[in-house]
């Protein structure tokens, strides 16, 4: 299955998480344009990373984003603070097999470099979305920051994917869409706090479905893509 929601949780008191978020905090400092961290990092630090901090939100002068090759299953939806990003490069992060809707606030994004085949399958094989659980017009018995992603599809969900307001204080209404985000089509995680806020999200990109949905098995891209 390509297209799944990964159960892993982040072990943040590895080596490895420790050094990133340290590498996180001089990027932020010095207003680097580019960030490489995976570079600095050993190899077992490396394997320690399964998620980027919430951290990412300071990073708001980079243009140039690389996870080449990393062991990520899971970006935050604090990306949409990076306002400056222009290109993203999470090629051979075979593991990452979607993206947060907050993505789409990063307005100035252009350029991507990921593999749609490792994210939708090719003609032989369309494995399934994650199928989501039903909405909610109320979370306070859920616990927001640690949440089962075998059954959410994250581990933490805070502000609404489409107007921003924090959820904890309204419903939880979870879909996934197929959109255009720079140069590749990628499947979005939308954690919504209500059914008007699912209304107002755009139509999926051209030949993939085109209203939200729920998860399963859907006939996207059309079968003869490879």
């Amino acid at each position: 299955m390509k297209i799944r929601s990964t159960p892993e949780r982040q072990d943040t008191s590895t080596a490895g998480w420790r050094h990133l978020l340290e590498l996180i905090d001089e990027a932020a400092a010095d207003g680097r344009e580019e960030f490489r961290p995976l570079v600095e990092l050993s190899a077992e630090e490396r394997r320690q990373v399964v998620t980027l901090p919430t951290s990412i939100a300071k990073l708001t002068a980079v243009k140039h984003f690389v996870l080449y090759g990393s062991n990520i299953v899971r970006i935050p939806p604090e990306i949409g603070a990076m306002t400056s990003l222009e290109e993203l490069t999470p090629y051979t992060s075979y593991r990452l097999h979607w993206f947060p809707y907050e993505i789409t606030r990063c307005s100035q994004l252009v350029r991507s470099t990921v593999s749609t085949r490792a994210l939708f399958g090719n003609y032989k094989l369309r494995p399934p979305f994650p199928q989501l659980q039903p909405p909610r017009v109320a979370v306070a018995d859920l616990d927001l920051p640690a949440l089962d992603a075998r059954r959410r599809g994250t581990t933490a969900i805070r502000g609404c994917s489409v107007c921003d307001r924090p959820i904890k204080q309204r419903g939880l209404h979870q879909v996934w869409l197929s959109l255009r985000v720079a140069t590749d089509v990628l499947p979005l995680l939308v954690n919504a706090c209500s059914a008007a806020c699912v209304a107002a999200l755009p139509s999926g990109a051209e030949d993939h479905v085109q209203l939200p949905h729920t998860g399963g098995r859907v006939k996207q891209p059309p079968s003869d893509w490879d």
